[in-house]
């Protein structure tokens, strides 16, 4: 037969080992991704391949393994910074591993949600990965009957599915500690829908709540929900906060896009940033960095998260995950930016008597200046 790229009959796996010296299985074990394999066999097979230009038939691996070569990752929104840097490193670690990921979205919607997890593409994948935002517990666990299921997300998800995630609760805790230690006493909260207990929006208000209660702080009511974690709803969540007759000195947001939208509205109604009110975000995507000013925030590696998820749900796939479903914690920290640089101590005036009604009066004051502007 032929051996070249030049015509000829399709070249084989065992045209593969036959010029690679080694045994077919050793040549499978390459193409599929298997890591446990020498450099040197690895090289030995590469370079076959590309001899041969041999390239594997998916069908044929189907009807051989049972398997298609696919995991499906299924989140909320790619048009979201983090769930696209999150894709990107998911498909980048599947490669490694010889699977090619396909993506859907879902927008958060519990049908879509439904649909995907219990067998839209079934037949075309060999395991999911979903970051469920609407989808019921029950309904998940009994989903994750059918077919191999990692989750992503920070909610509270079924025990009896892989989970990995991060703790909400200690990383909400530490950022709203952060303000407490610059000295800012107003410290709002900004987030998701906080109805459910469960919800990462509830998760991340839990941490909030505990580090104002240590320190002895009452919340004032300066928490304000938001249907969605973006821009716009920053904006608007930043504008209800000004309106108050106190406002705050610092916002915690539950997500890097709500903390855009919010010090772009204080920009624009000529409040500073962090002098008047600082600001913390949550995720730091890549443009927290290059923010005006730049945005504290809390870091989630979302290479080891997407890496978990894969080496999780690739040991269910193989049968080598045997255990119980358990929960994979993945380190978090916080990023100190520009968005809380703090005034030095002792800087407020000397008659001041009280420090928030400093911060109010500059809120008015650059707010009306703005008014009257126009």
């Amino acid at each position: 037969m032929q051996t070249g790229r030049e015509g000829g009959a399709r070249p084989r796996m065992v045209d593969v080992a036959r010029v690679a010296g080694v045994s077919q299985k050793s040549v499978s074990n390459v193409l599929s991704g298997y890591e446990h394999v020498s450099p040197a066999l690895r090289a030995k097979v590469e370079r076959a391949v590309a001899l041969l230009g041999y390239v594997p038939n998916p069908a044929a691996r189907t009807l051989r393994t049972g398997r298609t070569g696919v995991i499906a990752l299924a989140v909320p929104n790619l048009s979201a910074p983090y769930f696209a840097e999150l894709a990107s490193h998911l498909t980048d670690a599947a490669d490694e591993r010889g699977f090619t990921i396909l993506i859907d979205e879902t927008d958060g919607d519990e049908d879509r949600e439904a649909l995907i997890a219990r067998g839209l593409r079934h037949h075309l994948i060999d395991g999911l990965v979903l970051s469920p935002l609407a989808m019921d517990p029950a309904s998940i666990a009994s989903a994750a009957r059918d077919i191999p299921m990692v989750l992503l997300g920070e909610r509270e998800l079924p025990a009896s599915v892989d989970h990995v995630a991060i703790d909400n609760v200690v990383a909400a805790r530490e950022a709203t500690e952060h303000l407490l230690g610059l000295g800012r006493r107003r410290i709002a909260a900004v987030g998701g829908p906080l109805g459910d207990g469960a919800s990462t929006g509830s998760l991340r208000l839990h941490g909030y709540r505990a580090a104002l209660a240590d320190a002895g702080i009452r919340e004032e009511g300066l928490v304000v929900p938001t249907r969605r974690l973006l821009r716009h709803n920053g904006m608007a969540a930043a504008e209800q906060l000004l309106g108050a007759a106190r406002p705050p000195d610092a916002v915690f947001c539950f997500s890097d896009m709500l903390a855009f939208g919010v010090m772009h509205a204080l920009r624009m109604r000529g409040v500073r940033v962090p002098d008047d009110i600082a600001v913390v975000g949550f995720d730091d995507v890549t443009e927290a960095a290059y923010a005006n000013p730049t945005l504290t925030t809390v870091h989630l590696d979302r290479r080891r998260i997407a890496r978990a998820a894969l080496d999780v749900l690739v040991e269910r796939i193989d049968g080598t995950r045997t255990r119980s479903a358990g929960r994979v914690v993945i380190e978090h920290r916080l990023v100190v930016r520009e968005s809380t640089g703090g005034r030095p101590d002792g800087s407020a005036s000397a008659d001041a008597t009280d420090p928030d009604e400093q911060v109010a009066e500059r809120v008015r004051a650059a707010t009306g200046a703005r008014r009257g502007s126009r």
